[in-house]
């Protein structure tokens, strides 16, 4: 849990990153920015910080050796000596450049920022803030006049949407920091941010082993039961169901009573055993078989989670619980039909 209730912006320097593929360049400002008071202050604040909440958690990373992660190198450079605040904001940028080689990149305003006094998991600390500003909004403004309006358009910033940012925090130094990221374009092909400028890895937290072991499942059960045994799609919904129930219900995740909850067929799971070692080593995910139970990532995994049965293009049908009350079968004529049983009609 993130809180920002008595955050400080201490430092801020911004400079124009272009598309390096399109030569576009960068604008490196003189100094570092004025940080403003006021409302202005208070808005500035909700743009960079109100995206991030209950956000995942990584480490920076490298294939070698960590110290050849350049924003991870940067960023202790700057823990380490504030005085290089504006230096190494200008080194960030050109990073930043050089890793925005794809044809969808826009440039933008790329602002680096220093905050102190943040709450993190109840532990005061500082953190470095990179943020991306990529889209910007046509807004109207009613200006008024002694006995009317002159109504003018302009060009800005919407204090809502953060294109993409990072929260650096000055915790965990020695295994990468831990981080945060906000990305608002979730298309595999423009992944520059998180991928080749911040080079990160999920953070091995309950949060992560909990989002991890219910996507198993889901691809598990939507993908690979079918091809071992007979099971209708009103069973698959049950046990993505009871999966997802077992999380809500649970304060800590155990393998064995999951797989007996969810599955309650030895042979069935053997194969999800075996899925679950082939998805962890051809994902390079680690997860604990034990661990305590993440309800936010409970929470946003659970959306995902189907719950309906689609029947041609006649009926959907929720199936929220015992799948005891739906039977399927076929017509002497080869019409199939689901039979459902309730005791009350609402």
């Amino acid at each position: 849990m993130i809180d920002f209730t008595g955050v400080k912006l201490q430092n801020m320097a911004t400079h124009f990153v272009g598309n390096k593929l399109r030569d576009e360049g960068i604008k490196i400002s003189a100094g570092e920015v004025s940080i403003p008071e006021g409302d202005t202050k208070k808005y500035l604040l909700k743009y960079l910080l109100s995206s991030f909440n209950d956000n995942e958690k990584f480490n920076f990373t490298n294939p070698t050796e960590l110290s050849l992660n350049a924003v991870y190198t940067l960023i202790s450079r700057i823990f380490s000596d504030i005085d290089s605040f504006y230096e190494n904001s200008i080194e960030l940028s050109k990073h930043l450049y050089s890793s925005s080689t794809h044809p969808k990149v826009n440039g933008g305003e790329f602002t680096v920022c220093l905050f102190e006094n943040i709450l993190l998991d109840g532990i005061e600390t500082n953190a470095i803030g990179l943020f991306k500003t990529e889209v910007k909004d046509v807004f109207l403004k009613f200006d008024s006049t002694k006995d009317n309006y002159i109504i003018r358009y302009d060009n800005g910033v919407n204090v809502g949407k953060l294109d993409k940012g990072c929260l650096i925090f000055e915790q965990q130094v020695e295994n990468g920091f831990k981080v945060c990221i906000v990305d608002s374009n979730k298309s595999n092909d423009t992944q520059y941010w998180k991928d080749n400028f911040l080079n990160i890895k999920p953070l091995s937290d309950e949060y992560h082993f909990t989002k991890n072991f219910l996507s198993i499942t889901k691809d598990f059960v939507t993908n690979q039961l079918s091809e071992e045994f007979e099971v209708s799609k009103a069973d698959k919904i049950d046990m993505l169901n009871r999966s997802v129930e077992y999380f809500k219900t649970h304060d800590r995740f155990e393998k064995k009573s999951f797989e007996e909850a969810v599955f309650d067929n030895p042979e069935m799971i053997q194969s999800f055993r075996s899925y679950d070692e082939e998805y962890r080593e051809s994902k390079n995910v680690e997860i604990s078989d034990d661990f305590a139970i993440s309800s936010h990532a409970v929470k946003k995994q659970s959306r995902v989670f189907k719950s309906v049965l689609k029947l041609d293009r006649n009926f959907d049908i929720y199936i929220h619980g015992n799948k005891d009350l739906i039977e399927k079968g076929t017509e002497k004529d080869g019409r199939k039909f689901y039979k459902i049983y309730y005791e009350e009609e609402k």
